[in-house]
């Protein structure tokens, strides 16, 4: 049997490198792309502006007092839509069984490519000659390996690896570049005294089970060892949402009502263009502490019909009213059918 090649492909500050190709008098500046309002963080910032200490997920405010010359965007998603677009159909021309994981991030199975390192160089070189993007590539016997490869050396990192090498190279670092290991884990892991993958790699296999469970500390010692079985899928996506996260805690139902319909509108207009409908709709609750609740109902036919949808969250909002001021609240629909297929009628709630 071959043994698998798996590339991860990631673009380097993938919104602001759309936004400085077309505005090309912002190279070499600190670029920030972000929302407005007072909660609003940073979706991404320029290689320039992360020197000032600017990263993802950072508070606005935080950004601007860190580097109060920066230039900040709103998001233009329809603009990286478009350019998402043209970097898949390059990437789609591997003729190789392609996993998208975001706009500008996508696992490749190249185990049946002839010389899968010199196409990906060669896709590399066509996607910033014809893109003028840049991209950080990782390639390893699987998606774990490929994924930590890709961002060992960023920006425009091309690492090869295979696993007994990743659990070499890697083994000073901390669990949290691990794909799954978030904060919490890995706090959990440092009140053991594991700070480093090494220490992961070495701990008693029958302790971590004990501690986090047979099935999830098993995981941890096979993630530590960089051992990962999963495949490369053409999955399409599984939901489709719309939040809204508020300016200020509302705790007016009646507020929260009015936004619960207009997402529903807004999330029906696109799922209808794509040509899909659900079955499950589900809202998701934020309060102002960060508790965070979802609650979900299956419907017997699947639906694009932005008055089924509100009428359902509405009833989920009514059934589970929130104890607090709300921060945040959102509309989901799942359980995707293609539009003319039939399904069988699921359980009434989930």
């Amino acid at each position: 049997m071959a043994r698998r090649v798996i590339a991860h492909l990631d673009i380097d500050a993938f919104y602001v490198a759309a936004e400085l190709r077309r505005r090309p008098e912002l190279r070499g500046k600190p670029v920030i792309i972000a929302w407005r309002g007072p909660r609003a963080v940073v979706t991404t910032a320029s290689y320039e502006a992360r020197r000032f200490g600017v990263a993802s997920a950072i508070p606005v405010a935080r950004a601007r007092r860190l580097c109060p010359d920066g230039v900040y965007l709103p998001p233009d998603m329809a603009h990286y839509r478009e350019r998402s677009r043209g970097l898949m159909a390059l990437v789609a021309e591997l003729a190789a069984p392609v996993e998208p994981v975001s706009l500008d991030e996508a696992y490749l199975d190249l185990t049946g490519v002839a010389l899968p390192v010199d196409a990906m160089s060669g896709l590399v070189r066509r996607i910033s000659t014809e893109l003028g993007l840049d991209a950080s590539v990782g390639i390893g016997p699987s998606k774990l390996v490929a994924k930590v490869a890709s961002d060992a050396e960023k920006p425009r990192g091309f690492v090869v690896l295979s696993r007994e090498q990743a659990a070499v190279r890697f083994a000073g670092r901390s669990p949290r570049i691990i794909p799954g290991i978030g904060p919490r884990t890995a706090e959990r892991l440092a009140r053991l005294g594991i700070e480093t993958i090494a220490d992961l790699q070495r701990h008693p296999t029958d302790d971590l089970a004990r501690r986090f469970g047979e099935r999830l500390g098993r995981w941890l010692v096979d993630r530590a060892h960089f051992r990962d079985a999963d495949q490369v899928s053409r999955r399409a996506a599984k939901s489709r949402s719309v939040e809204t996260t508020f300016d200020s805690d509302v705790a007016d139902r009646g507020v929260l009502e009015r936004v619960l319909v207009d997402q529903a509108r807004r999330l029906a207009t696109g799922v209808r263009r794509r040509g899909i409908r659900g079955r499950t709709i589900g809202i998701k609750v934020r309060l102002d502490d960060f508790t965070t609740r979802t609650r979900a109902r299956t419907i017997a036919a699947a639906t694009d019909d932005p008055e089924v949808i509100a009428g359902t969250a509405l009833a989920l909002l009514a059934a589970n009213p929130p104890a607090r001021p709300v921060r945040l609240v959102g509309v989901r629909l799942a359980s995707f059918e293609e539009e003319g297929e039939g399904a069988p009628a699921q359980p009434a709630l989930i």
